[in-house]
């Protein structure tokens, strides 16, 4: 039986999340931020990271 991909619940999430919101990606930050985390956990191992993109935007954009 073929394994699960580690990060398919988060890139649901991202679709879930993307659809519910009328795909305004502000609107799901968090869920993205997650995937991230999966994908760096995790990147050798998933096809759902294979096309997420490596460069990470900054974690906190209201810090002076």
């Amino acid at each position: 039986m073929p394994q699960k991909d580690p990060c398919q619940k988060q890139a649901c999430a991202i679709q879930k999340c993307l659809q519910a919101n009328k795909y305004m990606e502000s609107m799901c930050e968090e869920v993205i931020r997650n995937m991230r985390r999966c994908c760096d956990v995790h990147r050798g191992n998933s096809t759902c990271c294979s096309g997420f993109k490596d460069s990470k935007p900054t974690e906190n954009k209201n810090e002076t």
